[in-house]
């Protein structure tokens, strides 16, 4: 039920602008951090800036002018392709004059794509978008499982030098074994590990084959979710045929060659991370269906698909059931104005989904709201209870002086009842609320039926200060 954030969402994109014109880099810059999510940008004067920057920090991108104070763009890009912790990185060169030397000696410089200057500075903020879109792969957790310590040496040293996080075991059982631990303590293997890479012929009883096998037949990882690549020793057109059929995405053979390693294993992790991308898309629009567009809470057919299950799972016993309700809110309307009662209930929506966020706050109808809470006592669901009727008092949203009423009612009370029966016990509650005079709080026991919270300063006998004694909530 709970609603989780995408981590890599947050990751900021380092781009280096270098440009010998101080204006030129300022409305790069300003172009760069409107049109590009999460993007933080560092100006560079010229190329040896820029390579003293290389060298102190990580960078995602490099963008450069084809004519610098002390060198051109190629020579840059040929001094970063040879450079220790960037050779990789991509590279774009910015001009307004494709000439044939850019066009003859880009590629051998290292260039990975030229934008050209005369489609203008908002083209260029698009074309960057669009261009890390493409080429973000670099990033990410990999499983490896290597058996000779030489080779597994020289490759993790290659994909660490990516930026990348590696972890490395010797068999496919220890792979295995470290999965299957992983898998059980996040409930989701995908959020550990972003790939895998294994060669095919390992120490112990299981082969690499075996491993992808396990990993597809017994796990359920597609393709997609888990991307696999596997390194040969051999060019044997028989082994790759088993490393595909044992479901492989691609394969490298040894002796390695790191730019042919570099490139499989970004184009995988860009399978991974669009992924990984539609997932979370489906998952929001998965909320934005069961999302009461105008108040932010959830809408009914979420209660109805999940709040059955909800109150059963003997995690969040005991579950407690409020429904509020706005006095008088027909009026609202009437006299004021069906907008007015929209930002009315905008804003208690809002106050709902702060105060309840150990809950799930549901639109139950028209003025009427839901809110079930899991593991608490009914000492505290009482106080808070009070404590949301006297907040609501002093809320005035759009400037409307409104109350509310209020029932509740525990499963600690009625084990086992269905969602709608269980609802039905705080309905009773929430009525006598409103019957014994509104912007009231009552509570329905199995025994008794409707009750007066003694929380409530309406409450018979009742001399608390509510004022003095119980703090707003926050």
């Amino acid at each position: 039920m709970d609603d989780s954030d995408n981590s890599m969402s947050d990751k900021r994109t380092r781009i280096i602008v270098v440009d010998g014109s101080a204006v030129s880099r300022a409305i790069l810059t300003r172009i760069l951090h409107d049109e590009v999510a999460n993007a933080e940008v560092f100006m560079c004067a010229n190329g040896a800036e820029a390579l003293v920057m290389l060298d102190t920090g990580r960078y995602d991108l490099v963008s450069t002018a084809l004519m610098l104070p002390d060198m051109d763009g190629l020579e840059l890009s040929r001094h970063i392709r040879q450079s220790r912790t960037h050779s990789y990185i991509p590279i774009i060169v910015v001009s307004g004059d494709a000439d044939s030397r850019l066009l003859r000696e880009g590629f051998e410089a290292g260039v990975t794509d030229y934008f050209d200057k005369s489609q203008g500075y908002k083209a260029f903020g698009s074309f960057i978008r669009s261009f890390i879109q493409r080429n973000s792969g670099m990033m990410g957790h990999i499983l490896f499982v290597e058996d000779s310590a030489t080779a597994a040496a020289a490759i993790q040293k290659i994909l660490e030098r990516q930026g990348l996080r590696v972890t490395h075991v010797r068999s496919a059982e220890d792979a295995l074994q470290l999965m299957e631990n992983t898998q059980q303590a996040n409930h989701l293997l995908t959020e550990e590990y972003d790939m895998v890479i294994t060669d095919f012929y390992l120490v112990g009883e299981l082969t690499g084959g075996d491993l992808l096998y396990a990993l597809r037949a017994k796990m359920h990882f597609s393709q997609q979710e888990m991307p696999v690549l596997v390194l040969t020793s051999t060019e044997d057109q028989q082994t790759q045929v088993e490393a595909f059929h044992a479901g492989a995405n691609d394969f490298v053979t040894k002796p390695i060659v790191e730019e042919v390693l570099i490139a499989r294993v970004r184009s995988l992790l860009l399978i991974k991370h669009q992924y990984n991308a539609l997932k979370h898309q489906a998952e929001a629009m998965r909320w934005i269906a069961v999302t009461d567009s105008l108040t932010g809470v959830r809408s009914k057919r979420y209660l109805v698909d999940n709040g059955e299950a909800y109150i059963a799972d003997p995690a969040h016993q005991p579950v407690w059931a409020m429904l509020i309700d706005i006095d008088h809110f027909k009026q609202i309307n009437d006299s004021l104005g069906h907008i007015t009662g929209d930002h009315v209930l905008a804003e208690l929506g809002d106050t709902l989904n702060r105060t309840f966020k150990d809950g799930v706050v549901v639109r139950f109808g028209g003025e009427e709201f839901c809110v079930l809470i899991p593991k608490a006592d009914q000492e505290q669901i009482l106080e808070r209870a009070e404590l949301l009727r006297q907040q609501i008092q002093q809320l005035r949203p759009a400037g409307v002086d409104i109350s509310v009423s209020i029932g509740l009612a525990t499963t600690a009370d009625f084990p086992g009842e269905s969602l709608t029966r269980f609802l039905s016990y705080a309905d009773k509650a929430l009525y006598r609320s409103k019957e014994a005079g509104r912007n009231r709080v009552h509570f329905y026991q199995s025994q008794q039926g409707p009750l007066p919270s003694p929380y409530d300063p309406h409450a018979l006998e009742l001399t608390l200060d509510t004022e003095s004694t119980l703090p707003l909530v926050r």
